[in-house]
């Protein structure tokens, strides 16, 4: 015990092999190389004093990388994700079997000597001369330590890896200059506890916690004897040793451990026997790692938060730095995730679509105000397995957070805000357009916010039927979804408006791609996402402020350091009285409009139908004052299919439309999602009606001149509403087959 140090410096002999080279030897003989003496002191002389004085700091808090915990807003489990299976714990909470079972067998001189066992070197070069190879290494479990945290930095990157790794003397030089260093900065106590914290134990397991979970399914706190020594001996080769692909082999070199135990006296003769007569029994718990394991159907939600990280500035300026953060791990991720309305979300999007269908549905909700996202539901299951129908695409989103390459077009609910941007210019909602079945409307008459005109062609417009024809106002045309009053509606409240409402309320195109400014916009030509188009939606909700959705709520690391997280940015799109007329009108849309089917009984609710060209995209965007929902229902694979003689989910359809199909998928999830005691209302607000021209014409009959009282119109008595009028060259011109985007408008 002459070498034993009791204060953490080095002993006169570690001193001597300091400054003459001996680490140098030590290195060669693990190295398996024969060094002439020349070289060795060659080596010897560079590491000077002052070569040893300084250490990195993660040599001494290494920032190991550990599992990610992903919760729902509640603090419910949804998923742990990692790079590395980890969990760090102290060394009090490791058995002290493990803590001897590992000594013994990797280093059984750890607490006698300091970083370089002398004797271990000369023993191991006695060994490897006798057997004229490399019989026996001299390693300390120090210098393991030190090895492991430079392989732990290296992560994934082969070359990296390789590096840390490589067999050669400037190597064995660095490492054993930092295990000198780390024994005076630790000591022994704190080096075991990282070093079972850093070792790798096979199964994916790294760490001595993680390794206790994924062989016995308990903690390292718990380990008996005969488990410690099993795990110990896995340190030096985790494959070859692995229980559970070979239990005998695995079992021979547990009792090697448990005899070399005995001979270092840390248990008797008696307990190793004993513990050798008792079989391996394990307890495998099968390494559940991502968001494939995501439960109640969170794998998209899940991913969605991986790629928030992943992107974010907020979590580091540059792709590598967000990168590494994500692979360190040991992240707490509290998210919006509601678990009610995820369970709802998600049976929603199976209850009318099933996984195997041409067609997919996507569910996803916005908490109005918040902006936080409180589910995502698919009716594909989130997965690799294609033969299952799994997928990984998450279709509520674009392609940079893991969706479709620049979403979908989305009809008919992109009309709310043509008539947002109508009313924000002081239009009436009793403005009336008279309009034949077709019409015809020249692109010049549409300005572009560049001031030139946005084409010089003439734009043909369709209703889906020939019955469509007649006067509307802003409140029929939503409830019946009329495309040539749109069309002229936004002639009138001018294209730039309505393109600046939709960036105002949120609408965006994925991949960077900016509005066009056509006139067939106001059909829902561009592409968007669910999860904007619940966002628009949440906008009228939240009486016309927009605020963008955000997924995290806040984030802890392992050391309890709170991250900052992306908040919320709200902005006024539009004034109350303006977001309090559209919210009216829109509850006529499921009263007796187009989305009849989808409407709730219990409650104010409101929301639009939409249903793309050949009906290759359905859409029912809705919501109450407290949750907004889109749902979207088309083709997820290769060319998009149109929508016609398809049975989905076991039920014919002959034509699929917005309220027929996403309407009752709407509903499901609403229903599930919602509160059954909190019933707010929207604001209450008049909302003035035009009037037909059959109205008129028994008006004209009853106003006989002199009949005029004030305030009951203009002077002639045929024009109760003045100001309200139709501009005469509105309709006419010839065809451009630029598509009317929501055609049918269902």
């Amino acid at each position: 015990m002459a070498n034993k140090r009791s204060g953490g410096g080095l002993t006169g002999t570690q001193q001597a092999a300091k400054f003459l080279g001996v680490s140098v030897l030590s290195g060669a003989v693990l190295a398996g190389i024969a060094l002439p003496a020349a070289g060795a002191l060659g080596l010897a002389a560079k590491g000077t004093v002052e070569g040893f004085d300084e250490i990195p700091s993660n040599l001494k808090t290494p920032p190991l990388s550990q599992r990610t915990t992903i919760l729902d807003s509640q603090g419910g489990h949804i998923a742990t994700v990692y790079s590395r299976d980890r969990t760090v714990v102290p060394l009090e909470k490791i058995s002290p079997y493990m803590q001897k079972a590992i000594v013994a067998i990797e280093d059984s001189r750890f607490y006698e000597h300091g970083a370089i066992d002398l004797k271990g070197v000369l023993r191991a070069i006695n060994r490897n001369a006798q057997s004229g190879g490399v019989a026996q290494g001299a390693s300390t479990l120090t210098q393991q330590y030190v090895k492991n945290v430079f392989v732990e930095e290296a992560g994934d990157d082969p070359e990296k890896v390789a590096q840390a790794t490589q067999q050669t003397i400037g190597r064995k030089v660095r490492e054993l200059k930092y295990a000198i260093q780390v024994e005076e900065e630790l000591g022994k106590n704190k080096i075991l506890e990282n070093y079972l914290n850093i070792t790798f134990f096979g199964q994916q397991a790294y760490g001595i916690e993680a390794a206790s979970q994924r062989y016995f399914s308990k903690s390292a706190a718990d380990l008996k004897l005969e488990e410690a020594a099993m795990m110990a001996g896995l340190v030096q080769s985790p494959s070859r040793y692995d229980p559970v692909n070979d239990l005998q082999e695995a079992t021979k070199r547990r009792n090697v451990v448990l005899q070399r135990m005995a001979d270092v006296k840390d248990i008797s003769q008696a307990e190793a026997d004993r513990a050798k007569a008792k079989p391996v029994k394990l307890k495998v718990k099968a390494p559940k790692n991502g968001c494939i394991t995501a439960v109640d159907g969170a794998g998209f939600f899940c991913d969605y938060v991986r790629k928030t990280i992943l992107s974010d500035p907020v979590f580091g300026k540059t792709v590598e730095e967000r990168q590494k953060l994500w692979n360190l791990g040991g992240l707490t991720v509290r998210t919006t995730l509601d678990p009610r309305a995820q369970a709802a979300a998600d049976e929603a999007a199976v209850a009318k679509v099933n996984k195997d269908d041409k067609v997919a549905a996507s569910v996803v909700q916005v908490q109005p105000g918040s902006g936080k996202i409180l589910s995502m539901g698919q009716s594909r299951p989130y997965g690799l397995d294609m033969k299952k129908h799994e997928t990984t695409l998450n279709l509520a989103v674009g392609g940079k957070m893991g969706g479709t390459t620049y979403g979908f077009q989305v009809g008919s609910t992109f009309k709310p805000i043509t008539a947002a941007a109508a009313l924000e210019k002081g239009i009436s909602p009793a403005q009336s357009f008279s309009t034949p079945w077709k019409i015809n409307l020249p692109e010049s008459s549409y300005t572009r916010c560049d001031g030139k005109q946005a084409g010089y062609a003439n734009w043909e417009i369709g209703n889906e039927l020939k019955s469509e024809a007649g006067t509307w106002d802003m409140t029929s045309a939503l409830g019946k979804s009329i495309n040539t009053y749109f069309a002229q509606l936004e002639q009138m409240a001018g294209l730039c408006e309505t393109v600046t409402m939709a960036q105002k309320v949120g609408y965006e195109r994925e991949l960077g791609k900016k509005l066009q400014e056509l006139p067939s916009i106001t059909l829902g030509s561009q592409e968007s996402t669910p999860l904007d188009m619940a966002s628009v939606y949440a906008t009228f909700a939240n009486r016309g402020t927009y605020c963008t959705p955000i997924a995290i709520e806040s984030i802890k690391t392992a050391g309890g350091e709170r991250l900052k997280v992306p908040q919320t940015e709200c902005s006024r799109a539009m004034s109350e009285r303006t977001a309090d007329t559209i919210n009216q009108m829109l509850k006529g849309v499921v009263e007796d409009g187009t989305g009849t089917r989808a409407g709730l009984s219990d409650r104010d609710n409101a929301g639009k139908t939409g249903t793309t060209n050949d009906r290759k995209d359905a859409w029912f965007v809705g919501y109450t004052p407290n949750l907004s929902t889109a749902v979207w229902v088309g083709d997820d694979v290769g060319e998009k299919t149109p929508m016609y003689d398809m049975t989905i989910g076991g039920e014919y359809y002959d034509k699929v439309c917005g309220g027929c199909l996403p309407g009752p998928i709407w509903k499901i999830a609403m229903t599930g999602a919602l509160n059954a005691s909190e019933t707010p209302s929207f604001a209450p607000i008049s909302v003035p009606r035009g009037e037909k021209p059959e109205d008129k014409e028994k008006d004209r009959d009853k106003n006989r001149p002199g009949d005029n009282k004030p305030g009951d119109g203009d002077a002639d008595g045929t024009n109760p509403f003045p100001g309200i009028t139709i501009p005469p060259d509105l309709i006419g011109g010839n065809t451009r087959g630029q598509g009317n985007g929501g055609a049918d408008g269902r």
